[in-house]
């Protein structure tokens, strides 16, 4: 699998921009991917160096449209921690 067929986006929500200060970064990965090829992946696209990769199988929530309910899809979450001399990932830069 290549390195963008892992990454899908990144994820920008209040916390993770606050994980920002602290070196760590977030994004929706594929969801057959371990923390090997997620750190493999991140370096390769970003020119960076991974310290530590921690994920999550996110549910979908429940959501409705007038009387017919269903599923937003299930997704996995990946949190980026980035080694200390590292360059930072120059997308979420300004975003700081």
């Amino acid at each position: 699998m290549l390195a963008h067929e892992i990454i899908l986006k990144p994820v920008i929500t209040e916390r993770s921009m606050d994980l920002l200060q602290l070196g760590k970064y977030t994004f929706k990965v594929q969801k057959g991917v371990n923390k090997i090829e997620i750190k493999k992946a991140v370096e390769e696209v970003f020119g960076v160096s991974v310290a530590s990769v921690n994920t999550m199988n996110c549910k979908g929530r429940k959501k409705r449209m007038g009387i017919h309910s269903g599923f937003t899809p299930a997704y996995k979450k990946a949190i980026v921690t980035l080694k200390e001399g590292s360059k930072t990932i120059e997308f979420f830069d300004g975003m700081m």
